[in-house]
């Protein structure tokens, strides 16, 4: 019987968004592979939400996933077949780290690597944002980006440390990162105090009328501003910062009247200004180290100049993703799952 190419199936079920992806694993590649295909489904969340319960969240992961699985798998060629399975489990990789709507992905991932009798790789959810960024960055640019640096030696993301923010509706953390044969050793720098940047940006988009999650729709209100901006005074310190003053100060702009597209590009330039700082901050520390910019956040394109030449200035250079990879997705787990089974592989056949 002819022996067929391994594939990797990953799934990951993070608070909005259900996902897989499959890819062929490839020492040829930096990130242990490439992408077959990836499938997800944003959540629901009822008009004028500002989230999910987490119970909620688990049955849509529950009825999703299924019909997600279905069309991926039969994606893959009959020359394949899926040689292990990868899964995010927690948000991040720290003890206590916990969301219940990982437990349908993992069990999901458990059930299909018992019955096809592979490996199942766990990561976490951070650790997948980095992973699908990095592919991204260095494989499957974004397209339309014009800001960020040419700038992609092989072995960036692979060896070296590296600077990275996963900025979401969870996080505002800024990680030294360092990559080790299976995963990623994660040391956070800073993070937000109190409100992260995806929760000011969903929060305010709400107030001004817009779907959950609001940062597409809030994006294009802020390109279609031509105007000042109030001054903007952020909280920075070292490379922790707060941001719920600006809740504060959009709610205060709208009821003095000022329009939506104001408001917007207010919110956006307040995280922008906030990041850079952060930034620059960390770059003091870490003099050179490449910048990686991950999460849903970072999937608008509006900060990504000013953060490019940021790190251009201090002789760092920044990365950027293609929304696809930026947004909650399963190919940073993936990805990582590959790079465990090229290892696994390596060791059984030294």
């Amino acid at each position: 019987m002819t022996k067929r190419n391994p594939v990797i199936l990953a799934i990951d079920t993070s608070n909005y968004t259900t996902s897989a992806a499959c890819s062929t694993p490839d020492s040829g590649y930096v990130s242990g592979g490439f992408l077959i295909k990836q499938e997800k489904k944003l959540l629901t969340v009822p008009v004028g939400g500002r989230g999910l319960r987490q119970s909620d969240a688990v049955f849509a992961h529950t009825v999703n996933l299924p019909c997600l699985l279905e069309t991926l798998c039969s994606a893959i060629p009959d020359s394949m077949e899926i040689a292990a399975v990868g899964v995010s489990t927690a948000p991040r990789n720290t003890e206590g780290s916990y969301m219940p709507c990982f437990l349908t992905g993992e069990a999901s991932a458990r059930a299909i690597a018992a019955a096809m009798q592979v490996p199942l790789y766990r990561f976490s959810h951070q650790e997948g944002h980095i992973a699908a960024a990095a592919y991204s960055a260095l494989y499957a640019p974004d397209t339309d980006e014009k800001a960020a640096a040419v700038h992609t030696p092989l072995t960036v993301f692979s060896e070296e440390p590296f600077l990275a923010f996963h900025v979401s509706g969870g996080t505002t953390d800024l990680m030294l990162v360092t990559p080790m044969n299976r995963r990623y050793e994660i040391k956070t720098l800073g993070t937000s105090l109190d409100l992260h940047a995806g929760q000011a940006i969903d929060r305010i988009g709400v107030t001004l009328g817009l779907s959950f999650p609001c940062g597409m729709e809030l994006e294009r209100l802020a390109c279609a501003y031509k105007g000042s901006l109030p001054q903007i005074k952020v909280c920075v310190k070292g490379c922790d910062c707060n941001l719920s003053g600006i809740e504060n100060i959009a709610a205060k702009m709208k009821k003095d009247g000022a329009q939506r597209e104001e408001i917007a590009a207010f919110t956006f330039a307040f995280l922008e200004k906030t990041l850079c700082q952060m930034t620059k901050n960390a770059l003091s520390q870490y003099p050179n180290l490449p910048v990686l910019y991950a999460g849903g956040v970072m999937s608008n394109r509006y900060m990504r100049t000013a953060l490019a030449a940021v790190c251009q200035t201090l002789g760092s250079c920044a990365y950027f993703s293609a929304p696809a990879f930026s947004a909650d997705n399963a190919v940073g787990i993936s990805m990582l799952a590959c790079r465990a089974y090229l290892a696994d592989t390596a060791q059984e056949n030294p």
